[in-house]
């Protein structure tokens, strides 16, 4: 590939991935749209809370703002991207997540929240407003690969739990990506700084096993896309020139982070959480055959426990 005229070789292509870029301050913001369904509801606000602490306590310095519930219309989204917009420097970076239900009409993605949904139009209006020239957007809804077309953006990277419109069942993506900030092996390079590509790697290759080992039909296939102009890829690399932007960005320093991997009673409660949004799955995909009175029964159990587990994790 070439770079400002010069041929860049695949060896000084791994280089270059290989030290994400330090910025002068880090926006994040998470938002957990509608989940239309107690599970769904549960689980995104679950994910975004997980989100928030785990960047907390990585980020201690960073601008960290989470929004979800009742708290995530458009109007109270458009204020936030306002305040960033004023606060935010031409070196800085911002890093938004989506986690939800996506949609798509054939013209243009749509964010589901409540009230107005969000369309992916706005939301690259929004981003456009926001002087940071470091960009990260990580799409982790249903029918999010419909978004990149709107969100591609020479520096900004882009990031779809889908490859398009048309894979409109929930997403797993966000979990394996959460755990991707909190798994010190998705840490490649060994230098303490998980980056953009670090992270979709590991959680795009998390989603493949999780369908493998559940012997499911794979409904998503996620896509990262940091050159801006493509469709996105699923294996980004000197061939198709994606990646190095993804490579260079930093998302989260793993050093604070190390302290709940290592709490055996945090981890604990990490893999239970797991395993009950795993019972949960398996239990809608098995809905069809069974009774419904039972199948609501366990689907309770499950939503309880699973609700303990987050508020200790919250804790």
């Amino acid at each position: 590939m070439r770079i400002c005229g010069r041929a860049i070789t695949g060896g000084a292509f791994l280089v270059l991935l290989a030290a994400p870029l330090m910025r002068a301050e880090t926006f994040y913001l998470t938002i957990a749209g509608l989940g239309g369904e107690p599970e769904y509801e549960q689980r995104f606000e679950g994910w975004a809370k997980d989100l928030d602490k785990l960047l907390k306590q990585a980020e201690p310095n960073a601008k960290i703002a989470t929004m979800f519930g009742d708290g995530a219309t458009k109007n109270a989204i458009q204020a936030k991207f306002q305040e960033i917009a004023r606060q935010a420097k031409p070196d800085d970076s911002v890093i938004v997540m989506l986690i939800g239900h996506g949609s798509f009409d054939e013209s243009d993605y749509k964010f589901n929240i409540p009230g107005p949904d969000l369309t992916g139009t706005e939301l690259a209006n929004m981003l456009d407003t926001i002087p940071a020239k470091h960009q990260l957007v990580v799409n982790m809804t249903s029918s999010s690969g419909a978004s990149i077309v709107s969100l591609e953006k020479p520096g900004r990277v882009v990031i779809t739990a889908t490859k398009a419109g048309t894979e409109k069942n929930a997403t797993y993506f966000a979990r394996y990506w959460i755990e991707a900030l909190r798994d010190p092996a998705a840490d490649a390079d060994k230098n303490q700084v998980i980056s953009a590509l670090e992270a979709f790697r590991y959680a795009e290759e998390k989603t493949a096993k999780f369908f493998e080992t559940q012997n499911r039909l794979a409904t998503e296939h996620a896509l990262i896309e940091d050159t801006g102009k493509g469709d996105g890829v699923k294996a980004p690399g000197p061939d198709n020139g994606e990646g190095l932007a993804a490579g260079r960005f930093a998302v989260l320093h793993l050093g604070a982070v190390s302290a709940q991997i290592n709490d055996p009673e945090k981890l604990k409660l990490l893999k239970h959480k797991e395993e009950l949004e795993q019972a949960i799955d398996e239990l809608k995909y098995k809905k069809a055959s069974m009774d419904f009175n039972e199948y609501r029964r366990q689907l309770q159990g499950y939503l309880i426990e699973l609700a303990r587990t987050q508020e200790a994790l919250d804790k």
